[in-house]
């Protein structure tokens, strides 16, 4: 067999593993040893040198996440790729191995609340810049660029409101002033965005979302160059988080990533139901949604993207308080963050995911404070559709006023 087929279903399903190397069990195995003996003093120096490949402890390097990696690696189209035990880690670890006091991170104006905390209430403590750009404007980041210029990070689509970034765009900006581009693919997942091929140096992933795919546990990845890689594993996993997968983990994503190609279609099918029944009801002033031709970058998206995913963010006529009455009349989607699960899910941004902006920031960066985020999961339409019907009739009835 290729080691790497052209298909994606093959490669996620196949990649990196042959039964017969491992006793015939078609699963591969779960490796559960924190540490790894040495046939001798000479090849345990050697391996701690990095002189020959080999595995000393699990919080650099484990078998069972060896076979993640290469097989994340296949799927985005990269040399090489590191697994974490979140999504955060897999961010925190990339950006303390590359940033140094002084340097400068130029990020999009839209970003997940924990990535927005880290960078101003983490990096920023440190001597690093961050500076928030309006990426979808390729005009304001060729005026954003300084010598200290770094890292260019941002999400597309952008959790919460979707907004969409010309991934090649911004990598020939970055590469003709020797920025690195860093994006966030989790909300699209290899299956329907590879930004490695539009120019991207490095790919970070909340492993818990699409590529889990099951809501069972939560892990990262980044996928890059072999020698970004290295570097990103040995400094910023080994040394300065720590932030390490466990074998059960690893061996969790691997089983989801056999199924991925399939949920992925499943998840894009609802989320484009949804996006157009909810765009044509009379209670809806907004949704956002790249698969909408009403989306300011739809043909960015459809450019740069296989399908237009799972997510959607919309809002309500009445505002806030419409959107805190819909959400509590939910009975089949839950109430939840995260997202990329089996189950249908829903939160208010500006008081869950977002909460980390102050108000003015979430104004300021393009989060309403009565956005509403959906995660269009594995049910059947016809019954989401039911449960936002019933939602939406409740939001739409006006509270009854208190006598003084």
């Amino acid at each position: 067999m290729s080691p790497r087929p052209a298909d994606f279903a093959t490669r996620a399903i196949h990649h990196g593993y042959r039964a017969e190397e491992n006793q015939g069990a078609l699963v591969p195995p779960i490796h559960v040893s924190a540490t790894f003996g040495f046939p001798d003093s000479a090849s345990a120096a050697a391996c701690f040198a990095g002189e020959r490949p080999g595995y000393i402890y699990t919080r650099i390097a484990n078998p069972t996440l060896d076979l993640l990696e290469q097989r994340i690696a296949a799927l985005e189209q990269a040399e090489a790729a590191v697994a974490f035990a979140s999504g955060m880690g897999a961010i925190t670890a990339t950006l303390w191995t590359l940033l140094s006091p002084g340097d400068e991170i130029l990020v999009d104006t839209t970003l997940y609340g924990c990535t927005f905390s880290f960078l101003h209430h983490g990096l920023a403590r440190f001597g690093v810049r961050v500076r928030h750009v309006d990426l979808t404007r390729p005009e304001a980041l060729a005026e954003a660029f300084s010598p200290a210029t770094r890292i260019v990070y941002f999400e597309t689509p952008a959790n919460p409101n979707m907004r969409i970034v010309d991934i090649a765009a911004v990598a020939e900006q970055a590469k003709a002033r020797g920025a690195l581009v860093v994006v966030d693919n989790t909300y699209c997942s290899p299956f329907l965005q590879r930004p490695l091929t539009l120019g991207a140096d490095i790919v970070v992933h909340s492993a818990t979302k699409y590529l889990g795919g099951h809501g069972d546990l939560t892990a990262g990845l980044v996928a890059t160059s072999a020698e970004l890689a290295t570097r990103i594993r040995m400094e910023g996993l080994k040394d300065l988080t720590g932030a390490a997968l466990s074998p059960h983990d690893a061996h969790g994503i691997l089983r989801g990533l056999k199924t991925l190609h399939l949920r992925m279609e499943r998840h894009c099918d609802n989320a484009q139901a949804i996006a157009e029944w909810l765009e044509a009801h009379p209670a809806v002033a907004s949704v956002a949604f790249p698969g909408l031709a009403s989306h300011p970058q739809h043909a960015l998206a459809a450019r740069q993207m296989d399908r237009f995913g799972g997510m959607l963010a919309f809002e309500l006529h009445g505002g806030l308080l419409a959107g805190q009455r819909f959400m509590d009349a939910l009975e089949l989607i839950t109430r939840a963050v995260s997202l990329g699960d089996a189950e249908t899910l829903a939160q208010h941004p500006a008081s869950m995911t977002h909460s980390t902006y102050s108000p003015e920031q979430r104004a300021a960066h393009g989060i309403s404070e009565g956005l509403i985020r959906l995660s269009a999961g594995l049910e059947h339409i016809d019954d989401i559709l039911a449960d936002l019907a019933r939602a939406l009739d409740f939001a739409a009835v006006a509270p009854l006023s208190v006598a003084a």
